[in-house]
């Protein structure tokens, strides 16, 4: 499964930022992004800042880590830079314009 490099990148730097190991956090990411109806091959950084801020905390509450809205808080900033892959092939005015004759 290819996941976006967001989802990389928070799923590093949680684990980076608790006792978590690396699957660990990655299902607890993932699990996060499952709750607000995302995708971890397709969430963007803005989509995950918001996961960050409203879903990820009260997860990591519940599994007992200590200050969860820093921790993610700290994760939003790192990612806030990250640029969505761009999508492979033509893009849908580019296919439009072909059948068009433009």
């Amino acid at each position: 499964m290819n996941e976006s490099a967001v989802f990389e990148s928070t799923c590093e730097a949680l684990a980076r930022a608790t006792s978590f190991d690396n699957p660990s956090a990655r299902g607890t990411v993932r699990h996060a992004l499952k709750s607000a109806g995302l995708d971890a091959r397709q969430v963007t950084s803005a989509q995950m800042r918001v996961v960050l801020k409203h879903v990820l905390p009260g997860e990591l509450r519940a599994l007992g880590i200590k200050e969860p809205d820093a921790v993610c808080s700290t994760i939003a900033e790192r990612i806030a830079g990250i640029a969505p892959i761009p999508a492979q092939g033509p893009s849908v005015e580019d296919v439009f314009r072909r059948l068009g004759g433009d």
